[in-house]
């Protein structure tokens, strides 16, 4: 009888979670993979890359698991037995099968009465699991991406147009990585293959760095219906837009120095629309003016605020006359200096 210990295959425990069990599949696919094997392995190679891909499947599958757990080598019910010597292995017996080599044709149906007599209640009464009982059909695997949206995207909202990357089966050889040929070309052998992806996504109004966004229906595809998209947002600082602690943005604004002679209005994106901000008279470039609730969402509820800090430039491209003065006014001003300059 054919058996192998899967979780000594995969070389976790038996106490082992899927993720676990994910990561253990994921290391030892990728080192077994043959096509990183020299030609003199490949056989012993590609039976290790079953063996581990027969342990995943298994393990990672709840049901599976669980008859594997209580029943061990039988957990399948109608396992492997060997051949006659010479016969090339191993071969799956079915329950016709299995009755007429065991007997029991005519006295009530041997395969389940062989089990029953062998494991008690379990094969018995509502226990009983009846050969040819297929399983309900399983929704996809959820798939999970990450996409970096800038702090001034979150902070204006709107939609975000972006593309990912997941792994689905593959259609070549329905996801078993083997042809009958050998090893399947369109996979490599790993029964997966890349899929890009690109959807349309409404940057929602709590948004906040990390979060994590579950897309319904846009996993990979199952019987049952495709599995989800676990999105994970990050924010990151753009040319204007930066991100400080509590849902703070910091933002620049822009103003000609002749606008830090008197008060000046401007016109500042935030969230859900637009804010007038004043700069005061004399205000000095560099300084900080804070808009109350008009940051990101705070993880404990509310917004933060928006600090505007006041920069100062000229217009791009000055006309002669507008040279002219600037000159004239450097003439008869002081040198000013600040920041790093050695005053």
């Amino acid at each position: 009888m054919q058996f192998q210990d899967y979780y000594q295959t995969l070389g976790v425990g038996r106490d082992a979670d899927a993720d676990e069990i994910k990561r253990a599949y994921r290391r030892l696919a990728k080192e077994w993979h043959p096509d990183r094997h020299p030609e003199s392995e490949r056989e012993q190679v590609e039976k290790k890359f079953k063996a581990i891909a027969e342990a995943h499947e298994v393990l990672s599958d709840p049901e599976k698991r669980k008859r594997y757990d209580e029943l061990g080598a039988n957990w399948r019910h109608g396992q492997e037995f060997q051949g006659a010597p010479g016969a090339g292995g191993y071969h799956r017996v079915d329950p016709e099968e299995f009755a007429r080599m065991f007997g029991g044709a005519g006295r009530g149906g041997g395969f389940s009465d062989f089990f029953a007599q062998m494991f008690g209640d379990m094969f018995t009464g509502s226990g009983r699991q009846r050969a040819g009982t297929r399983r309900a059909p399983q929704r996809g695997a959820d798939a999970e991406a990450d996409i970096e949206l800038t702090v001034g995207e979150a902070l204006r909202g709107g939609k975000r147009s972006f593309g990912f990357r997941m792994r689905v089966p593959c259609e070549a050889c329905g996801g078993e990585g083997r042809l009958a040929s050998g090893t399947c070309p369109a996979c490599g052998g790993l029964g997966a293959v890349n899929q890009d992806k690109r959807i349309e996504l409404k940057i929602p109004d709590d948004v906040r760095d990390r979060q994590v966004l579950r897309l319904r229906g846009l996993g990979q595809p199952g019987a049952a219906g495709p599995g989800d998209l676990l999105l994970t947002l990050h924010l990151v600082d753009d040319d204007v837009y930066r991100l400080r602690r509590g849902g703070d943005v910091e933002a620049d604004v822009v103003i000609a120095p002749w606008d830090l002679l008197r008060d000046t209005k401007v016109d500042i994106a935030v969230p859900g629309g637009t804010a007038t901000a004043r700069i005061p008279a004399g205000t000095r470039a560099g300084e900080k003016l804070r808009l109350r609730g008009q940051g990101l969402h705070r993880a404990g509820g509310g917004r933060g605020d928006l600090l505007l800090v006041v920069r100062v430039a000229l217009p791009e491209p000055l006309g002669a006359e507008q040279k002219q003065l600037l000159e004239r006014l450097a003439a008869i001003s002081p040198p000013v200096r600040g920041g790093a300059a050695k005053r």
